[in-house]
């Protein structure tokens, strides 16, 4: 247990692992006082990942809100929000994976936290890009967040940081982290196609089981296929 530092930070909170891992770490160092969650239903088919994002807060005795951001699937389309656009299988290298790319969904997400942060009066924003993100999702990258950050910190006299602890470390050292913090990672959603169990098949579920493997932990999500 570190000692707990002073000060409100919010976590953007998606409800999947890496997410989930930086909610128990800010728990770990802020306190479940100072740590407030923001997630955002902007008409993922993975709706089940606020599911969890709910589940892990109300577990952790942390406040937690919910954002109707629903009008992002309709000016930034993707795979990831069209029901007339399939969710590509295979590994994130894969060219196809772009078609789940949320045109500067990063951007907008960071931006209201940012304002719920103001309004709290929080010092920090936190959230879960890693460096598995960077070359697929360009809103990951370390260029990004240095610019974003220096643009909140100019947009209200209440300075407010943003801060990627992992992006610099892969999901599988995200999972390692997570042991330490016992991460009930049974809470946690990664599949992007929106069934009732995880395909095993997508870009995101291949780089969660990987992830397990490489931590050597047993992942609790059951799958379709493995």
């Amino acid at each position: 247990m570190n000692e707990i530092k002073k000060g409100k930070v919010v976590v953007i909170l998606s409800g999947g692992m890496d997410s989930t891992t930086l909610l128990y770490k800010a728990l770990d160092e802020y306190g479940s006082g100072n740590v407030h969650a923001i997630s955002f239903d902007y008409n993922q088919k993975h709706r089940k990942e606020l599911e969890c994002a709910t589940a892990s807060c109300r577990k952790l005795g942390i406040s937690h809100k919910v954002v109707d951001l629903s009008v992002l699937s309709e000016v930034a389309p993707s795979a990831l929000t069209r029901d007339d656009w399939d969710v590509p299988e295979g590994h994130y290298a894969d060219e196809n994976m772009k078609q789940t790319v949320v045109p500067n969904r990063n951007m907008v997400l960071i931006s209201l936290a940012a304002s719920y942060a103001m309004g709290l009066k929080a010092k920090k924003v936190l959230y879960g890009a890693h460096s598995g993100d960077h070359d697929i999702y360009p809103d990951c990258r370390k260029d990004f967040v240095d610019a974003l950050t220096l643009t909140i910190k100019l947009a209200d006299w209440h300075v407010v940081e943003l801060e990627a602890p992992f992006w610099d470390i892969d999901k599988g050292d995200i999972v390692i982290i997570g042991k330490t913090f016992g991460v009930d990672y049974g809470l946690t959603w990664t599949c992007y196609k929106g069934k009732e169990l995880a395909c095993g098949k997508c870009g995101s579920c291949v780089e969660r089981l990987e992830a397990f493997e490489k931590a050597g932990v047993k992942d609790p999500v059951k799958y379709e296929v493995k």
